[in-house]
This record gives C-alpha cells, sequence and structure tokens, in this order.
C-alpha cells in the first residue's frame, strides 16, 4: 500500500521526504487555506519535492469550470492529480479528464455505489472517507472493503485511496482491507512507527550492551 502525506505544508513534506515512505501527497481546499499561500505555488513547490502523485482540488463546483480550473492545476506539472467531488459534475469532469489522459482523484466518497460511479467514470484513484463515516455511526474501513470486493469483481483500474484516517489503527486497517493507498497527516505518518514495547525493548538492550563497555566504532 502506497503512503501519501496529506498537508500542504512544504516544510512537513521536505522533512519527511528524506525516510523514502513518501509515495505521494494529497492537499484539498482547507489545508491549502491552512497554508495561507497561492495554490499554484504551493503545488508546484511540492511537485519539485516528491515525484508521485500529487492531488490538487479544482474548487468550482460546474462542469465548465472543473475542467478549466483541473487543466490549470494539471499544467503545473506532470504528477499533479486532479482532484474532484464526487458530484455528477465533478463525474463529468472526471470522463473528460480520463478521456485526455489526465489523472483524477475523486474525493468525498461515503458508499460503494459512489465509487461503482468514479470507476466507470474513469477516476485514477476513489478516496473513501473512513474517519468521517465512523463520526456518524457507519463502518469506514467496511466500506473499504466492500470497494475493494465490487473493483476486483468486475475488473474496475480505479485505485481505493483511503482518506480520513486518524490514527495507526486506520492505517493497518486499511492496508488489510486492501486500500491501494492511504492519505495521512504527518503526526499519523509519525506515529506509524511507534510501540512502547519497542522503546522498552531498545532501552533494555542498550543498558545491556552499557554493561559491556564496549564500544562497535
Amino acid at each position: 500500500m502506497k503512503l501519501f502525506l496529506d498537508t500542504a505544508d512544504v516544510a512537513v513534506i521536505r522533512d519527511m521526504v528524506p525516510t523514502g515512505m513518501v509515495d505521494g501527497v494529497t492537499t484539498n481546499p482547507s489545508l491549502i487555506a491552512k497554508s495561507g499561500r497561492n495554490i499554484a505555488e504551493v503545488i508546484a513547490e511540492i511537485c519539485a519535492l516528491v515525484e508521485g502523485p500529487i492531488s490538487a482540488e479544482a474548487v468550482a463546483t460546474d462542469f465548465e469550470t472543473m475542467v478549466k480550473e483541473g487543466d490549470k492545476l494539471a499544467a503545473i506539472a506532470p504528477n499533479v492529480v486532479v482532484k474532484l467531488p464526487l458530484t455528477w459534475d465533478g463525474l463529468r469532469a472526471a470522463r473528460a479528464f480520463a478521456d485526455k489522459g489526465v489523472k483524477t482523484n475523486v474525493t468525498l466518497c461515503f458508499s460503494a455505489a459512489q465509487a461503482m460511479l468514479a470507476a466507470k467514470a474513469g477516476a485514477t484513484f476513489i478516496s473513501p472517507f473512513v474517519g468521517r463515516l465512523e463520526d456518524h455511526g457507519a463502518d469506514g474501513i467496511g466500506l473499504l472493503e466492500e470497494i475493494r470486493v465490487l473493483y476486483d469483481v468486475h475488473g474496475f483500474d480505479t485505485q481505493i485511496l483511503a482518506a480520513s484516517l486518524r490514527n495507526p489503527g486506520h492505517v493497518s486497517a486499511a492496508a488489510v482491507a486492501g486500500a491501494d493507498a492511504a492519505t495521512i497527516p504527518a503526526d499519523v505518518f509519525k506515529a506509524l512507527v511507534k510501540h512502547p514495547l519497542t522503546d522498552k525493548g531498545l532501552d533494555a538492550f542498550l543498558a545491556d550492551w552499557g554493561k559491556t563497555g564496549q564500544s562497535i566504532l
């Protein structure tokens, strides 16, 4: 499963890239607003740092303007993925972009039926929102499993990009459910490596090593 950073903070991305584990980045209007910067400048900087897919979202709600915005975003760099809402106009735009070879990420998915429509529209990625579904008492991970089965049964190429993942448990569960990728905030990304028994075991090893009086170097 590929791991994407969900942020528009270039400093955070620059800090995480050296791990070699950042396969892509997703942004949205809220993250761009939080950055306080121009969207084109931010996306260009991110694309220069990360070779993988970089999602940049169109904010228009009508088909014609979505396509115009998407064209402008896609022109920033070859690895830009145009992010579109799961609406009829968004799906029409996804098809228009698919027909001309532009990758898309259809976002705000909350049902398997929506995921099916996005796949039929030619979306490159579908973004089911796990955490937001759970906020409403629904099974977010269960949705990922449903979409995985649906796509496999019907041979859809659209990749499942698990979104709204709020803790390491969500990330692990998304991987087990068969998500192709997961997009996660930096704090959750960094938390994946942590476990109290790892820390406890390392402390014990170091204490025992200290008793030997040796140095490897």
